[in-house]
């Protein structure tokens, strides 16, 4: 396919093209609801997972070993601003600014699991897996892939557009990069469904429930995913490690308000029957919005915003305290949004902070874990084996009277 796109694009015509026909596929699965994705994610995660072992078996196979990456050592310069320490903290922010969207959007997905212990064991092992046996089966196959092409490929579709073009048109060449590519393909695919058009669909939704739901707002998120260019974060390594860093950057802070507010302000309660009411809320703070995290946010990111412009810019002789304070990003974002948030909410709290409900108004929780919780359970409250206060709000009696209908 020729290349009809300009030379100042970072994308070839059949790269943008890739993207339209990745773009229409991932349409119609949006349209499944997020507690039927298991099954297809389990699928897909397999598939793509012998996938890549089987890559990495074959790279070793034919490189006759791991490669000069795996082996040859890297040396700081004693002219380098920058030791060791602090290079790998850099590492270290950039890794956390790649989870960083999936740690705040976290509770969208949470609320679907049995239990918390079923949540955080899933993440911890999804953190380790991605983090360390796929960063290894990665380096191990792009150093081998070095000793049989001569160049390092970092970006897997680069890698299988070489296997192809060295394969010179076999049917094994060809076989072998459709399956992989289908794997990765997939995984990419379900991945931004749902690490980004779900999560974005249900910020959405709680934002403006009146006129969006779930599935409209993932729409709207995936159609704004033209606003972003992909393409310029994925052909360009630096606006890449830029765009990694960035989310430390502007999401840490918000991390430390939501750690701050479930944690240590309300201990971890939650009034559910305010989530569902305004003004006389502890949740609707004014007109809707916490004017306490607006200040701790954007103090929370102001240290280190200067970091991200001098290295996206290419600044020469900037301070190094802004690099300094940049490769830490995530740590300074994170304790100083907090540390406001605290402040702020301590001499200006909000309504009935730290309560919670006196009843299982919405049937959430079995009689074992309402009692557990020191609350009466929806089934109690029911039946009328246990009374509260609390019952006489005519709302949520109502709700209560359609039950034993």
């Amino acid at each position: 396919m020729n290349n009809f796109l300009p030379a100042s694009m970072p994308a070839t015509g059949n790269e943008f093209v890739g993207f339209i026909v990745f773009w229409v596929i991932s349409l119609p699965f949006l349209t499944i609801p997020p507690e039927k994705f298991k099954f297809p994610f389990l699928m897909v995660a397999i598939y793509c997972g012998l996938g890549m072992l089987c890559m990495m078996i074959w790279s070793l196979a034919v490189a006759k070993g791991v490669g000069p990456l795996m082996t040859t050592g890297q040396s700081v310069t004693t002219s380098s601003m920058w030791n060791v320490s602090w290079l790998m903290m850099s590492s270290i922010n950039q890794m956390v600014g790649g989870i960083a969207a999936g740690i705040t959007n976290g509770s969208d997905f949470s609320r679907y699991a049995r239990s918390w212990k079923h949540y955080l064991g899933g993440s911890v092992l999804s953190c380790f897996i991605v983090g360390v046996i796929v960063s290894f089966a990665g380096l191990v196959t792009t150093s081998a892939a070095q000793v049989i092409y001569g160049e390092v490929y970092w970006n897997p579709p680069d890698l299988l557009m070489v296997m192809m073009d060295n394969g010179n048109g076999s049917s094994r060449a060809r076989a072998g990069v459709f399956f992989l590519s289908l794997g990765f393909g997939l995984t990419a695919m379900f991945e931004n469904i749902c690490g980004n058009c779900i999560a974005g669909g249900i910020d959405l939704a709680g934002l403006f429930p009146r006129y969006i739901n779930i599935r409209r707002g993932a729409i709207i998120t995936f159609v704004a995913a033209w606003v972003c260019q992909p393409w310029q974060l994925v052909n360009e390594a630096a606006t890449f490690i830029s765009v990694m860093n960035s989310f430390s950057v502007f999401l840490s802070p918000v991390m430390g308000i939501m750690a701050v507010d479930f944690y240590v302000l309300r201990k971890r309660k939650i009034r559910l029957s305010h989530l569902y009411r305004t003004h006389d809320t502890s949740y609707w703070f004014f007109h809707g919005v916490n004017w306490r995290s607006i200040p701790a946010w954007l103090c929370g990111w102001a240290p280190t915003v200067g970091g991200l412009i001098v290295t996206t810019q290419s600044v020469a002789d900037a301070p190094r305290a802004l690099y300094q304070l940049y490769y830490m990003a995530f740590l300074v974002g994170f304790f100083i949004s907090a540390i406001i948030f605290w402040v702020l909410s301590t001499a200006f709290p909000p309504v009935d902070l730290g309560g919670c409900d006196e009843v299982d108004y919405y049937d959430t929780f079995t009689p074992a874990e309402a009692a557990k919780l020191g609350i009466i359970s929806a089934e109690s409250a029911i039946y009328g084996t246990a009374h509260s206060s609390n019952m006489s709000n005519p709302v949520l009696n109502e709700k209560f009277d359609d039950k034993k209908a």
